[in-house]
């Protein structure tokens, strides 16, 4: 299972109602954060999870808004005894820039690892998971993340025995590992079905509404993508602004054939999204608006 929170749902600033755009997903131990703005600490902290476990920190792009926050998280990290390295992702001179802000957080337990992205989709294959970056449109260089957990294919009896693996190596193939007995190689594949569905969870912002989006949102069990603006005549500011309206994200959605979408990443004039809410619905029925540390926890689909 892989649980999501969204820390915050605000763009440009953080307001007393609402802090900046982040997200936060745990799988089996493991943190990854995607996104750093001003205040990711303080919402971490009040939805009641720990900065020890987070490996990996992911960066859409390096405006103040994604990335102001980083100094203090790390500091705050460092006050936990982490000492287990942290691999960073982001756009072209991520190093460059959070060292930049570690100007004022020089002394940490913990190794950093930077890992720049320079494709325009990129895969990165974690303990248990995969992350894919795609390139998305924006003022700058900025990217959109998956997090992937496959599902391999579920034990077979029949297909172990028509195999010859002894009873022994059952278990060991069935987690994933490959085993060797009395001079003879057995691998997963002799003893699971195919792969079953597995989990997906898309996060876009920053961005228009290319066609890029979609296909790499294509099938995910939730979509969490930027809305910037509600009002339909604030169409011309998005375009100029590189950013997206309510409705667009929700045609990304439909396009991408997503169970679920919510949307983030809030105008600071914009108070209230649910009073667009019923025509985002119209477009695309699964939508839901954002607000800071919503949360669900994806599970695999039951046989």
């Amino acid at each position: 299972m892989l649980d999501v929170c969204l820390l915050g749902t605000g763009g440009m600033m953080p307001l007393p109602y609402r802090y900046l755009t982040s997200l936060m997903a745990r799988f089996n131990g493991s943190s990854i954060l995607i996104d750093c703005g001003e205040g990711t600490q303080v919402s971490i902290k009040e939805k009641g999870w720990s900065l020890k476990p987070i490996d990996v920190i992911c960066f859409t792009h390096y405006h103040a808004d994604h990335i102001s926050g980083l100094p203090g998280l790390l500091l705050g990290i460092g006050n936990t005894e982490r000492t287990e390295p942290i691999l960073m992702i982001g756009p072209r001179g991520l190093a460059h820039v959070v060292n930049s802000l570690r100007v004022i957080a020089p002394e940490l337990p913990f190794e950093i690892k930077f890992l720049e992205l320079t494709e325009n989709i990129q895969s990165i294959q974690m303990e248990g998971y995969e992350i894919e970056a795609f390139r998305v449109q924006h003022g700058i260089a900025c990217y959109g993340y998956s997090i992937k957990i496959p599902r391999a294919g579920k034990f077979d009896v029949a297909k172990a025995k028509e195999n010859n693996v002894p009873l022994k190596c059952w278990n060991m193939l069935q987690k994933g590992n490959v085993v060797e007995m009395d001079g003879v190689t057995y691998t997963p594949d002799m003893v699971l079905g195919g792969e079953r569905k597995g989990l997906k969870l898309t996060y876009t912002t920053d961005t228009r509404p290319i066609p890029r989006i979609a296909e790499c949102a294509k099938g995910a069990d939730l979509f969490i993508c930027e809305g910037m603006y509600g009002e339909e005549e604030k169409l011309a500011k998005a375009r100029e602004h590189k950013h997206m309206t309510f409705y667009e994200a929700a045609q990304l959605a439909k396009n991408a054939e997503v169970s679920e979408m919510w949307l983030t990443h809030y105008s600071p004039s914009l108070v209230r999204p649910e009073p667009f809410m019923a025509k985002v619905k119209s477009i695309f029925p699964k939508a839901k608006a954002g607000k800071d540390r919503k949360s669900v926890t994806l599970t695999f689909e039951e046989e």
